[in-house]
């Protein structure tokens, strides 16, 4: 398995959601079991992953700042040809589940994996990218967004369940930080993330975003004609 060539043993590992994954976790664990590798922590990026890594026998604790992490694997909602550049966090948000947290991991760890299919692997990235803006002015943000965007995006705040509508309906979602979900939904195809994350970033009430860009990483991109793994060994954007 490709997590085989980046794990060893008194690693600590960011533990990434999705189907990929939730193998390489349980795979983490098989080795554990046989003895294979010893004295690793998990930090798991969701409650999902944190339960499949019990399950699976490794240990996990919760992120906290500064903390030293040796490598990082995520399934990512897309991944930008070329650059590397992705996108997280379209999945149902749960508990004291963090896409600031889950980005923070990624961005610590020495070696940062992303997996996805070839679907998923694209030179321009579709569908949505989730923004997180402060609640006290979460209308004038959404509104800014529309406009930046307008005839590319649609913008929704994100609800805790039912139908989703542009307000959230009567149960927006409240990250564990406080901030509600905007989910810019782009029509278009998005020609460059990483000028996305920056328009993102300069507006008033925007606190973060899904999309990581402008760190070295890796890609391994599950095709119908086997693995292929890409690296990303500059850092093209700042």
């Amino acid at each position: 398995m490709q997590v085989d060539n980046y794990v060893t043993s008194d690693m600590v590992i960011g533990l990434g959601s999705g189907h990929a994954s939730n193998l390489a976790i349980q795979h983490l664990g098989q080795k554990l079991r046989q003895g294979c590798l010893t004295n690793i922590l998990g930090i798991p990026t969701s409650v999902a992953s944190a339960s499949v890594a019990t399950k699976a026998g490794i240990p996990v604790d919760k992120y906290e700042d500064n903390m030293q992490i040796d490598f990082a694997f995520v399934d990512a909602d897309v991944v930008e040809e070329g650059t590397l550049a992705a996108v997280i966090g379209r999945r149902k948000i749960e508990g004291d589940e963090s896409i600031i947290e889950e980005k923070c991991i990624m961005r610590t760890a020495r070696n940062l994996v992303f997996m996805v299919n070839e679907k998923q692997y694209t030179k321009h990235a579709d569908g949505s990218i989730p923004v997180l803006v402060k609640t006290g002015n979460w209308l004038e943000a959404a509104e800014e967004i529309d406009d930046l965007f307008l005839g590319d995006a649609e913008v929704w705040r994100r609800p805790t369940h039912g139908h989703a509508d542009p307000l959230g309906g009567n149960f927006p979602l409240v990250t564990k930080e406080g901030h509600y979900v905007l989910d810019v939904i782009f029509t278009s195809p998005i020609l460059d993330l990483a000028e996305v994350a920056k328009t993102l970033d300069e507006i008033d009430g925007v606190v973060n975003h899904g999309v990581i860009s402008g760190i070295d990483c890796t890609a391994i991109v599950a095709s119908t004609t086997g693995i292929i793994v890409i690296n990303n060994l500059s850092k093209l954007h700042s």
